[in-house]
């Protein structure tokens, strides 16, 4: 058995393997998960989502009022802090990445404590984030990396940061719509063929080499090293992955551990989210008491999102989504959301970060 991998190198910083895990938000992918991850060779990636939950600290825990909290309580930069600090002392100086969506409110401000606490790398989905670099200037060495979903996404970035910014992605994410989470695509689009990942890799690929050498990384439904090498094989230097790293006993949110070695194929769905784009989630939870009509009653209580509204769009899909995968994080089976890629069925047993990471990188 041996590695026939190569390092993947992203900016200034080398990853033994060319595997990201997945930023996973609101507790999934926090100290435990990111640090084993980068301290077994791949890229831990810490999700600045929700950091106010935390051990309780920067979020007020159950108290709701008329007048909404404001973001800094829910992205807590004293939590985010401990976070890194804590995930350190597993990985030490390997490369170690935050995950920050466009779409929260105060962004720049999360990007630039990320920056503060410790991230060599900053991933941004959910929305194009032709603003990353202007947040990360006191900061040359860490390594931007945006998430895309077609060719024209990334043109568009590399348009803005060149003019803007003189410079391009240190790497680009391309997700294709079998990723757990949010998608970057329209519900109906997401089930036809030409938006499928092996079908847009490529024109990434291609668009990328327009604007001189940058990794571009796949993600999206890839579950095993067949997976891995066929995403290669397209042209890409890595992969990223979320839904197996949900499957390990280093995630952050443990109720994946009795939850996932139990659902079917049929348990796992497309849904309508505050953020506005469609979500891979469970049917369980939150999600079963919307079909049931119980579901818990919306208040905005951390002004998480900015395309909610302040709560308007979460009471016409009928549920919070900071409130709903903050009780996911803290196990609460009856109202959490929970999210999966669509092979989330697959796993069977729960794997420590070490043996999947074996699994997947020797042969």
């Amino acid at each position: 058995m041996g590695n026939l991998f190569k390092s993947l190198t992203i900016g200034k910083h080398t990853i033994k393997y060319p595997i990201f895990q997945g930023g996973m938000g609101v507790g999934i992918s926090w100290d435990e998960l990111a640090g084993n991850v980068s301290k077994e060779g791949c890229l831990g990636i810490i999700s600045a989502v929700g950091t106010g939950y935390y051990k309780n600290m920067g979020f007020v825990d159950k108290i709701l009022s008329s007048k909404p909290f404001e973001a800094i309580n829910f992205y807590s930069k004293n939590a985010l802090n401990e976070i890194f600090k804590n995930a350190r002392k597993i990985c030490g100086d390997k490369p170690l990445g935050a995950n920050i969506l466009h779409a929260i409110n105060d962004y720049g401000r999360v990007v630039k404590d990320a920056c503060e606490a410790g991230a060599n790398v900053i991933i941004t989905g959910a929305g194009l984030p032709t603003n990353m670099p202007e947040f990360t200037k006191n900061f040359p060495e860490v390594a931007l990396v945006p998430i895309v979903s077609s060719a024209k996404a990334l043109r568009v970035i590399c348009k803005r940061w060149s003019e803007r910014y003189k410079r391009v992605p240190d790497a680009v994410v391309v997700e294709g719509p079998l990723s757990g989470g949010h998608q970057g695509f329209k519900y109906e689009d997401c089930f036809k063929p030409e938006y499928q990942l092996e079908n847009i890799l490529p024109q990434v690929v291609a668009e990328s080499m327009q604007w001189g050498s940058m990794p571009i990384i796949a993600a999206g439904g890839i579950w095993d090293r067949n997976d891995i090498d066929a995403m290669l094989s397209l042209g890409a230097s890595g992969v990223q992955m979320g839904t197996r790293f949900l499957g390990t006993k280093e995630c952050d949110a443990k109720a994946y551990q009795q939850i996932l070695p139990h659902i079917t194929e049929d348990d796992i769905e497309l849904v309508k989210s505050p953020v506005g784009y469609p979500a891979r989630a469970l049917k369980i939870g939150v999600m079963q008491r919307l079909k049931e009509g119980n579901a818990p009653k919306v208040q905005c209580i951390s002004n998480c999102v900015s395309p909610c509204q302040r709560g308007k769009e979460a009471k016409k899909v009928g549920y919070c989504i900071a409130d709903s995968l903050g009780k996911g994080h803290l196990g609460n089976l009856e109202e959490g959301l929970y999210f999966s890629g669509a092979n989330g069925y697959r796993v069977k047993e729960i794997l420590s970060v070490k043996a999947l990471v074996d699994e997947l990188t020797q042969r």
